[in-house]
């Protein structure tokens, strides 16, 4: 039987990565942060995941203004380094899942999700930001289902679309025959507001009511709008449907077991692991 064994929420911002690359995790600033993903990536290994689907938002490294997908997911065996303006990162290409994301794509298609689907995509900060702090031992760990949603090019799907999308997700993982065990990841947000008068905002408030619901009344979060998110916490934060489709994605029962938040610069970083109830 495959199943959900765990969801887990945080923030992919480009500053984890050039922390990370510049050897910085240990400085008085960062190492709070740093020190909270280690103990991510503890828990997550204890839940011993065979398979990730990461959901985060391609940053016009895939995509571009001409064409912009609501959602797509990539089905295929490896996944190279975005080269984002410096060089791509030193990590290896990332391995991916086919069998289990052509499964998904086409039972998302089936259940009315608008889904594109791509055989060569590029791992941009969205992804690779976080994903070396939680499963990257001397090496890719787990093969990844790559999962985006477009939070950067009007219309944007709405965050009610978005649960759906994550609802739809669950019970695809659960529908693969085998025997997988799936960790769904959703990366972006918090609060941050790179734009404008209130460049640099951070808005703690907000992101810690979001969590709260996200871990209370979760289905509530459907009920705003990407505009409403936007100025709750910043015009970038509406990054926060991943977190929500990874929710979603996860049985109602699930419980939150890891929380950290952590307002610091130009963003709230924040991480949220949840433990399906049924899994062992």
């Amino acid at each position: 039987m495959t199943m959900i064994v765990a969801g887990l929420g945080c923030s992919h911002a480009p500053s984890i990565a050039h922390a990370y690359d510049a050897g910085a995790t240990r400085e008085p600033g960062w190492k709070p942060l740093f020190d909270a993903f280690a103990r991510a990536r503890r828990w997550l290994g204890e839940r011993r995941p065979d398979a990730l689907v990461v959901i985060y938002n391609d940053h016009v490294d895939n995509f571009f203004f001409d064409t912009w997908p609501a959602f797509a997911m990539g089905v295929a065996g490896e996944y190279q380094i975005a080269d984002e303006g410096w060089g791509p990162r030193r990590f290896a290409p990332v391995p991916g899942h086919p069998a289990l994301a052509r499964h998904l794509a086409a039972r998302l298609l089936e259940s009315g999700i608008d889904l594109a689907t791509s055989r060569r995509m590029e791992l941009d900060h969205g992804f690779l930001s976080p994903m070396p702090l939680i499963d990257f031992e001397q090496g890719w760990r787990a093969p990844v289902v790559p999962l985006t949603i477009n939070v950067v090019l009007e219309p944007l799907p709405t965050p009610a679309r978005c649960w759906a999308l994550g609802e739809a997700l669950g019970a695809a993982v659960a529908s693969y025959p085998g025997d997988l065990r799936v960790a769904v990841i959703g990366t972006g947000g918090l609060s941050h507001q790179l734009a404008g008068p209130d460049f640099g905002k951070v808005f703690p408030r907000w992101d810690l009511e979001f969590m709260e619901l996200l871990e209370r009344a979760p289905q509530s979060l459907k009920d705003y709008t990407m505009a409403d998110f936007a100025r709750r916490g910043g015009e970038h934060s509406i990054e926060v449907v991943q977190w929500m489709a990874m929710r979603a994605a996860l049985p109602a029962d699930s419980r939150m077991e890891l929380k950290y938040y952590y307002p610091f610069g130009l963003m709230g970083y924040g991480i949220a692991g949840f433990r399906p109830a049924q899994a062992d």
